[in-house]
């Protein structure tokens, strides 16, 4: 698939970084145009000490099947800060992503959307700079305060900061750690929600991403490998 070069380089201070999420937060859309969904890329990242390997696996929504799956490999330029993510794992996940056959309809991140201090982490980031529909679906929370959900598959409650909501706390499978589901980039947090729960068969994570960080754990040991 195509994606277009960013306006912006990687390597880059901290506060740089920081007037760079908060200019292109701007051009977040959170709105949900309704499109059919098949094509769900899961996207994930593992690191070496000085390289970052990105995943994409393609996810076939419809048929619960991998329709492909690519790795690439990129050098490490920016540190590891809190909610700078994206300028560690981005380059190597959008190689991965030129690397698709098949433009996705949804790209699905193991990180944050807009559920960020400056409403912009990896899933926004990512999203913005290909023009794709992108959801956050992470592991743990960075921002903003929750009740725990009730504890069947489907139950979830609002992740809110500073009286916005900014995600949903999402029981993916019953009586199991929740997910935290946010917006990334053109869709709304209900959309974000079904798609995550409609990708998830059986495990907390759902497929792609789950898929993506077995991939990417695989691709490191062979980085690794002398």
């Amino acid at each position: 698939m195509r994606v277009p070069r960013p306006p912006h380089r990687w390597r880059i201070s901290p506060a740089r970084a920081i007037a760079v999420q908060m200019e292109l937060a701007g051009r977040v859309v959170k709105e949900w145009d309704s499109r059919a969904v098949r094509w769900v890329a899961g996207l994930d990242a593992a690191f070496t000490p000085l390289r970052c390997i990105g995943a994409a696996v393609l996810w076939d929504l419809a048929n619960g099947v991998v329709e492909e799956q690519r790795i690439a490999v990129c050098p490490l330029t920016f540190p590891y800060i809190p909610g700078f993510l994206s300028f560690r794992e981005a380059p190597a996940l959008l190689g991965a992503l030129r690397k698709l056959r098949r433009t996705p309809d949804v790209l699905m991140c193991d990180g944050q959307g807009i559920a960020h201090p400056r409403r912009f982490g990896i899933a926004s980031h990512i999203g913005v700079l290909t023009g794709l529909p992108s959801i956050g679906c992470a592991k743990s929370r960075l921002t903003g305060e929750y009740c725990e959900p009730g504890l069947f598959r489907g139950n979830s409650a609002p992740l809110v900061d500073r009286g916005e909501v900014i995600g949903a706390v999402v029981r993916s499978r019953s009586n199991t750690k929740p997910v935290f589901v946010s917006i990334g980039h053109l869709i709304d947090l209900p959309s974000a929600v079904g798609i995550v729960l409609a990708a998830a068969k059986g495990y907390r994570l759902p497929e792609p991403t789950r898929l993506a960080d077995m991939l990417v754990t695989a691709a490191r040991k062979r980085v690794n490998r002398p």
